[in-house]
């Protein structure tokens, strides 16, 4: 296993604590000997935690890195996934269960990984049971990324609401969300992504007691500058994690290359 590299700079803004790597290897080895850092502490005092994880080609190298944490006990944790496509079987290829199962699942053994059903027959059901399961217990931890539009899991500007009261909703995802998983090869036309998706919702992202937030690759660079530097506000989700004092952002010298003093590639 790689070992982790120090950040070549952090910095914090409102409550957010930054950290910027070099590159996108230093960054998933960080971010991911940190997580394990966080959930090995949590097994030591408890006998099970449980973690959401995203999915997303901005994850994968992050993912790979968390799954060959040493001495982490995956059987006795709760692993829970953020969004999914509405209409979508599992076997799918762009399917964000089939994501998690191809790169988490296949390589540990977590006491339950709980997935969102995107073709579940009464998809209101769906989201009153996903959300029995995920109020359970504590979620320890959120590993999340930040869209193109500056979405957090589905939560687009149109529908994200900061003070939302649900847990899981129904989304309708705007164009700009759309391209972006045409953009990722996850679909070969915008005709053929779906246009609603489950999404958990901003206050339940939140509510996990630390959040770790990955975003590395130039393409997510905008949507950093409006994160970290524009109006707290719906326009751009995620910068409600300004406010978030136990999450920290994870960059890359490319996703960091319109802030503010960043360290060039």
């Amino acid at each position: 296993m790689k070992t982790a590299a120090a950040p070549a700079r952090t910095f914090t803004v409102d409550a957010l604590d930054v950290r910027v790597y070099a590159s996108q290897p230093d960054l998933a080895t960080d971010a991911a000997r940190l997580v394990g850092d966080r959930l090995r502490e949590a097994l030591a005092r408890q006998p099970r935690a449980a973690a959401i994880l995203a999915s997303a080609t901005s994850q994968v190298q992050f993912l790979a890195a968390l799954v060959r944490q040493p001495n982490l006990d995956w059987s006795r944790l709760t692993l829970f996934h953020m969004d999914e496509y509405l209409g979508i079987t599992a076997d799918h290829r762009a399917s964000f269960r089939r994501f998690l199962r191809e790169h988490v699942e296949a390589h540990v053994r977590p006491q339950r990984f709980h997935y969102l059903a995107g073709d579940a027959a009464e998809p209101l059901t769906e989201c009153d049971r996903y959300t029995r399961l995920l109020t359970a217990q504590p979620i320890e931890i959120c590993c999340l990324g930040i869209g193109e539009n500056g979405h957090l899991a589905f939560n687009d500007p149109p529908v994200a609401d900061f003070a939302d009261p649900r847990t899981v909703k129904l989304v309708q995802l705007d164009e700009a969300c759309r391209r972006q998983q045409v953009g990722e090869g996850c679909f070969p036309t915008l005709a053929a992504v779906p246009q609603y998706a489950y999404s958990l919702t901003i206050p339940a992202l939140c509510s996990a007691r630390r959040m770790f937030c990955i975003v590395p690759e130039q393409r997510k660079a905008q949507a950093v500058r409006d994160t970290l530097y524009g109006p707290v506000a719906t326009a751009c989700p995620a910068s409600i994690l300004r406010r978030q004092a136990h999450c920290t952002l994870f960059l890359d010298c490319d996703s960091a290359g319109l802030a503010p003093g960043a360290p060039a590639p």
